[in-house]
């Protein structure tokens, strides 16, 4: 009986040497990783946290100044609150319009049309082209005095009323340029990689779905809201965190664009951050406002989470 028992013995042991081993070597493989993110991203961030109780500028000494910073970003500081307010707006514009302009667009090359790859790289060109190109693109479109889009409203206008309207500034009207840098981040983004996820939910829908609805008698519509939407809502839910933290931390377009031009009329919370960081070396005021906005983020997307608890369906849970 003694003799089976060290029979039986030696596998586990074998087992558990090979398991040591297995867990021993993906931690030297994994090292890298974690030494990268301890260094270049949880390091940093806690120094930020540091330096938001902090009054310094580049080159000057620390002097400890407790919330300060946090009590001028909510009182003192009048392009905080202003700054807050257009981006939400500019995410609450773009992030819906982008989501359901990719989806739409899925559905279109979803159909099995002819030409489907062409038309598939043709929508996702836009996304292709980096920020900075695409602003200088639009500018010259958009522009008031020599911009295609302006000519073209003249002269459909001028065929139609036999009167030329002339359009605006976009970039140079306060009333137009945060709706112009809205227009830049939806030409990107509806053809984008959102689109591309779409796309991959709506081809792992089971037909067989579709064609029960259909024997029930449900039409295109029906089918549409009962039967795509609920199984995409997972990948629906994905794009709308995504959009919504990019949306909130975008800066490129503005910076280049229009420098948060005219009038402060682009003025963005992620502009906002840059120049007191990067232009006045105010770092601990900058830390301030960036922990701000992390803190932000954090408690939308999970609020979102919390409602994705009753709106997203999962397949594979049974809700």
């Amino acid at each position: 009986m003694v003799a089976q028992s060290a029979t039986t013995a030696k596998p586990r042991v074998a087992a558990g040497s090979l398991r040591r081993d297995e867990i021993f070597w993906a931690y030297v493989f994994v090292s890298p990783w974690i030494v990268g993110l301890i260094v270049f991203v949880l390091g940093p961030m806690l120094f930020s946290l540091l330096l938001s109780f902090f009054n310094y500028t580049l080159g000057r000494d620390y002097t400890f100044a407790g919330l300060d910073n946090w009590i001028k970003a909510f009182t003192k500081d009048e392009l905080f609150w202003p700054s807050v307010g257009r981006t939400l707006l500019y995410a609450g514009v773009t992030v819906p319009l982008s989501v359901v302009g990719a989806l739409l667009t899925a559905i279109l090359l979803n159909q099995g049309l002819r030409f489907t790859t062409f038309y598939r790289t043709v929508f996702f060109m836009p996304h292709l082209v980096p920020v900075v190109a695409a602003v200088y693109i639009w500018v010259w479109l958009l522009s008031g005095q020599y911009g295609l889009v302006n000519e073209a409203i003249f002269q459909v206008s001028y065929y139609l009323m036999g009167k030329g309207i002339i359009g605006p500034n976009y970039f140079g009207d306060p009333a137009w340029a945060l709706w112009a840098l809205m227009l830049i981040s939806l030409w990107g983004a509806i053809g984008g990689n959102m689109m591309v996820i779409f796309l991959a939910g709506l081809q792992g829908i089971p037909q067989e779905l579709y064609e029960a609805a259909s024997i029930d008698g449900a039409g295109p519509l029906r089918r549409f809201w009962n039967v795509t939407i609920p199984m995409i809502s997972p990948t629906m839910f994905f794009n709308f965190v995504l959009a919504s933290i990019g949306a909130v931390q975008t800066f490129e377009a503005a910076f280049v664009g229009t420098a948060g031009g005219p009038a402060y009329a682009t003025w963005i919370y992620g502009l906002h951050i840059y120049e007191h960081t990067f232009k006045y070396f105010d770092m601990g005021y900058g830390s301030t406002l960036a922990w701000i906005m992390f803190i932000g983020l954090s408690v939308f997307t999970y609020i979102q989470f919390r409602a994705s608890r009753d709106l997203v369906y999962y397949a594979g849970e049974g809700r």
